[in-house]
Parts: structure tokens; C-alpha cells; sequence
């Protein structure tokens, strides 16, 4: 005869349960969106920039085309980060939307509306970054073309 566990919880889970080991691209999590952790040199992920580091978030999974899917996540204005992550989005003060998105070979390319708003000159390389590696990572592609409102992202973020 089984007796119960003393604490709920503490069972071992069923073999139906959600496996420990999930691969990167399981349909059960979503694309990730990728925002910076400020000053860290590297620590929680790729150091770019003003020694920042860019870490992925991964949210849970959404129906739809995945690169649709993780740029709403990420251009969403006031899109929640878990404040313990202690993690940065340097889109939070523009207002951009998702247009349209296409591979040409290994690049693809992606065209955005509206307008951005770095916060300072170390806000540039952490749009570039934030928004071409979440772009790569959802489509797959080696490289992407980034447009915003017709001009590349590189000359939408200068200042003039």
C-alpha cells in the first residue's frame, strides 16, 4: 500500500509531467526577447556595448508566426520585466510597431513603424542590440535588415 506524501508537492512528478530538459525550440515556449542587463560586463549573457550584457527572456508560448510573436513581446509599450531580474529595455520610451518580416537567403529582413527615443548614447547599441538579436533568434536567420519607417536602423538612431 502507498501512503501519501507528507507535504503536497513533493511527489515525483508523473512521467506525463513537463519534461525537465526542454529544448530551445519547444512548442511550449515562446520565442525569446531579449533585453539588457546594464553594466554587468557579460555576467548573464553576450557583453556588447557600455559593458552590458544582453540576456533572453522567454515567455510562454503564443500561437502564431514566431517572429511576430516575439517582436509584439518585445515593442510592447510598458511590457512587464520582472523587476529581480534587474533587467533594462532600452525600447521602453519609443513606440514602434511591427510591420512586415522576410527572409531574403540567411538574412531577414524586418520593417518597423513609429518612432524611437534612446535614453542616452548607450541606449543606441542596446536598440541595435536588443532588437536584432530578438529578430535572428525568432526567424532563424543568420543576420538581420532592420527598417524603421523606410531608413535603416542604423540611420534611424542617428542623431542629427
Amino acid at each position: 500500500m502507498l501512503e501519501p506524501s507528507p507535504r503536497p508537492g513533493t511527489s515525483a512528478p508523473e512521467p506525463t509531467a513537463t519534461p525537465t530538459v526542454i529544448p530551445v525550440d519547444a512548442e511550449n515556449i515562446g520565442p525569446a526577447v531579449y533585453y539588457v542587463a546594464i553594466d554587468d560586463g557579460g555576467a548573464r549573457g553576450v557583453r556588447f556595448g557600455c559593458n552590458d550584457s544582453l540576456v533572453p527572456v522567454r515567455g510562454v508560448a503564443t500561437p502564431g508566426d514566431p517572429l511576430s510573436v516575439a517582436l509584439s513581446r518585445l515593442l510592447e509599450t510598458g511590457m512587464p520585466v520582472d523587476s529581480d531580474a534587474a533587467l533594462y529595455d532600452a525600447l521602453a520610451n519609443s513606440s514602434l510597431r511591427y510591420l512586415s518580416g522576410y527572409m531574403s537567403g540567411a538574412t531577414v529582413v524586418v520593417n518597423l513603424s513609429g518612432s524611437l527615443r534612446p535614453g542616452g548614447v548607450c541606449d543606441i547599441p542596446r536598440i541595435q542590440a536588443q532588437l536584432t538579436q530578438t529578430i535572428v533568434q525568432a526567424s532563424g536567420a543568420s543576420r538581420a535588415e532592420i527598417y524603421v519607417n523606410g531608413r535603416t536602423l542604423t540611420e534611424a538612431l542617428s542623431v542629427r
